[in-house]
């Protein structure tokens, strides 16, 4: 009975908006590492994190509304 109660009290949590690194991005997107950084200084683009190791970050989330205005337009 102990075990029922803890696999019912446990809750689920939602679903975790990863971070994804720039080449998986840049496959996803399917452009190159300098149009990406071409876009970046234009302002255009997914908005990114710089790691402290100085590698990109993108969340999933901000890449998916980027696709879809891409779409949209």
């Amino acid at each position: 009975m102990r075990s029922l109660t803890l696999a019912t009290s446990r809750r689920r949590r939602p679903p975790v908006d990863e971070w994804l690194p720039l080449t998986e991005v840049l496959d996803e997107l399917g452009i190159t590492r300098a149009t990406w950084y071409r876009w970046r200084n234009r302002g255009y683009g997914p908005e990114a994190h710089r790691l402290p190791n100085g590698h990109l970050r993108v969340r999933r989330s901000a890449l998916d509304a980027f696709n879809s205005s891409l779409e949209a337009a």
